[in-house]
């Protein structure tokens, strides 16, 4: 439990320290550049494992065709609404057909 705590505390505090800290730390115009990168590049490697590996194995087709239908529509600016719906009703369509 207190290992809990202190991780919360920790997190509470890294998060707080962006709004203090934003006056005061000046960054280059190039470190923004790759920090915004970098957060970009953590994201795609995040949904690409998601979207390939489920428990270990591969997930099939039906799971990153889904994710691909999301990304397009997400990519067209399409509302959020109808890129969940699109995603989940590609990969539940596939999966009824068979391709899992």
């Amino acid at each position: 439990m207190l290992v809990i705590a202190v991780l919360a505390v920790g997190t509470f505090l890294i998060r707080l320290a962006g709004p203090l800290l934003r006056g005061r730390v000046e960054v280059s115009d190039r470190a923004d550049l790759l920090l915004k990168r970098g957060a970009t590049v953590v994201l795609v490697a995040l949904v690409a494992t998601s979207a390939l590996i489920v428990e270990g194995a591969w997930a099939g087709w039906a799971l990153p065709a889904g994710v691909v239908v999301g990304g397009v529509l997400a990519w067209r600016k399409a509302p959020l609404a109808l890129v969940v719906v699109a995603a989940a009703a590609t990969t539940a369509g596939l999966r009824l057909l068979g391709v899992a």
